[in-house]
């Protein structure tokens, strides 16, 4: 029997000071991990200015022979080589908030929307025959597009819904690495090719299939870029929101957490669209396994999934089945709360393990793995046992995003006037919550020892829960204020405490009615034991997991401040010291778990 709208999975196949917290000092620029050149030699910075930079600022730079790379339009952040003297000029300027090196990012590597309750939604459309999504634009800011896949045309159309695309790492918009396709597919890909075969027995559609998709390319063949490319791709989505009526962004990828989010340029570009009312939805990033840090994968979100404002996904495994009553987390999926500054994270969970999208055929990801591919006769009945050209397996936080990307803009669908922090809400507060409280998985090491990981059921793994995509559709709760993701600290006595309004200038949603409540939103229980939660939010450290062993470490907490050097990871971090953090991520990517 032919299953629509349905992503297959295969089953083969210390707190930070308040003034940080609510606002920028005024004191000299913060400068994180810069390496000063020498007389007569430049170096690659970004740096993060309190308003947008004016000419003046420029000049600033190229009067002491510096150079501008770049200026980006809606974020206030500017791309520079700098001289020791233009750098020196800047730490002394006041206009100037933070400096940071031009650091790497990373792509972070169909029962998925059973799981995440979708398919209520999708068969509510078709009930009455309506579109899902058209007209409104999401921007993947990946790897590229590969924009000839048939099912990226409107539905049994030969007019493609890619409407623009850039490439801001040089090239082509094509997609050579294969990730951003994959992803493009889960949010809004429409199956054409099975809609168009007979004896078909499995479908790959995307969430929003009528959606519009703008490709934004900011990594290149071997899936790196620069938190300069990220920031042009986002300043451009930003730019171009009016014209393609851009309402949700998809960034699946990251980097490790170096300075507090008030200092990452990467962050403020995040949040320039967040106030632009652009939906922004990260992967969490897939470092739950890192015990490096002897944190069991606790505070592995990456950039710019650490930021209060934006959406952040994590991933979890819907077992290869139609049942949502045993989704299990994956242990792979990275744990809050962020580095340094110790926000709750993530927001979210979707089902991103072993998900079957769209394939570049040719890219680096197919190629070098070609058993990720599936076979034709896998979903049409009597075909080839060859290879698909057209679908792919992937696993990671990097496919659970997207879900939840192509289900913000089905709710802004159906009200365009809602807010992105109104759809953060509405979507934590929906979340489905039934997983069980502990998850263990036994991994075969390359050198014949195993490791075994766990992920708990605390609001560090799962967030909010799993998104429910028919309970956020149909609910009825609109909520006014800031739903900026709180943050978590240490008291004296062991317990942990939420602040839950940790920006300035904003009203919190969180606590405001029964409905977001916190016992609302991260709920009352934690790995078996009821939690003390009300508008003081505070558990003891037994109610997490019933230790101290973890939670009472400074490698959790580290100091006060962002400078503390032991804080969660700081700039010394090591990350991953069984395979070096690459090699994980690949590895996550294609095998995912059991």
């Amino acid at each position: 029997m032919k299953r629509k709208h349905q992503f297959c999975s295969e089953r083969t196949g210390a707190v930070l000071g308040m003034v940080l917290l609510c606002g920028y000092q005024a004191f000299a620029a913060n400068v994180t991990g810069i390496q000063r050149p020498k007389p007569g030699e430049t170096v690659e910075v970004l740096v993060q200015y309190v308003s947008q930079p004016s000419e003046e600022q420029f000049r600033r730079v190229t009067d002491r022979n510096g150079r501008v790379r770049d200026i980006f339009q809606h974020v206030p952040v500017a791309h520079y080589d700098v001289t020791p003297e233009a750098l020196a000029d800047l730490e002394a300027n006041p206009a100037v908030v933070s400096i940071n090196p031009n650091r790497t990012v990373k792509a972070t590597d169909a029962y998925a929307t059973m799981s995440a309750d979708y398919n209520a939604v999708a068969n509510y459309y078709n009930g009455l025959g309506l579109t899902m999504g058209t007209g409104i634009g999401i921007a993947i800011v990946d790897s590229g597009i590969d924009s000839a896949h048939p099912d990226f045309n409107r539905y049994l159309s030969s007019t493609n819904r890619v409407v623009y695309s850039q490439s801001f790492v040089g090239g082509d918009t094509n997609d050579e690495y294969g990730h951003g396709t994959h992803v493009a597919g889960i949010a809004a890909g429409a199956d054409n090719v099975t809609a168009a075969a007979s004896n078909v027995t499995m479908s790959f559609y995307g969430v929003a299939i009528d959606a519009n998709l703008i490709n934004l390319k900011v990594l290149n063949g071997t899936g790196s870029g620069t938190d300069a490319n990220v920031i042009a791709g986002i300043d451009t989505a930003i730019a171009l929101k009016n014209t393609y009526n851009i309402r949700v962004i998809n960034l699946s990828l990251g980097r490790t957490v170096t300075t507090s989010y008030l200092f990452d340029p990467l962050c403020q570009a995040v949040e320039a669209a967040w106030r632009a009312g652009i939906v922004v939805v990260v992967a969490a990033g897939n470092d739950g396994r890192d015990n490096s840090q002897s944190t069991q994968g606790y505070g592995t979100i990456n950039a710019p999934g650490n930021d209060p404002y934006v959406i952040t996904v994590g991933a979890s495994n819907d077992l290869a089945d139609y049942e949502r009553s045993d989704d299990v987390m994956t242990t792979y999926s990275s744990k809050g709360p962020t580095s340094i500054d110790h926000i709750v994270k993530p927001d979210l969970v979707a089902p991103g393990n072993r998900i079957v999208s769209y394939q570049a055929p040719g890219s680096y990801l197919a190629t070098l793995y070609p058993g990720n591919q599936i076979p034709i006769d896998s979903y049409i009945a009597g075909g080839s046992s060859g290879y698909s050209p057209y679908y792919l397996t992937l696993s990671g936080t990097s496919m659970a995003t997207p879900l939840v990307a192509g289900v913000a803009a089905m709710l802004v669908d159906q009200n365009p006037a809602v807010t992105p922090d109104q759809i953060k809400a509405r979507l934590m507060q929906t979340a489905w919550r039934g997983f069980p409280a502990s998850m263990s998985l036994t991994v075969a090491n390359s050198n014949g020892t195993t490791t075994t990981y766990t992920a708990r059921n605390d609001i560090f793994t799962i967030g909010a829960g799993q998104i429910d995509a028919w309970a956020a559709y149909n609910s009825t709760n609109v909520p006014f204020g800031s739903a900026a993701s709180p943050a978590a600290f240490l008291l004296p006595n062991g317990t942990v405490q939420l602040l839950l309004n940790p920006i300035a200038g904003a009203t919190a949603i969180w606590g405001t009615d029964s409905s977001f409540a916190t016992t609302a939103i991260w709920g009352t229980n934690v790995s078996g034991t009821t939690a003390i939660w009300g508008t003081t939010a505070i558990w003891g450290t037994t109610a997490i997991w019933g230790t101290t062993a973890i939670w009472g470490t400074t490698a959790i907490w580290g100091t006060s401040t962002p400078a503390g050097t032991n804080a969660v990871w700081g700039s010394t971090a090591i990350w991953g010291t069984q395979m070096p953090e690459a090699e994980a991520e690949i590895a996550v990517a294609i095998t995912g778990e059991n």
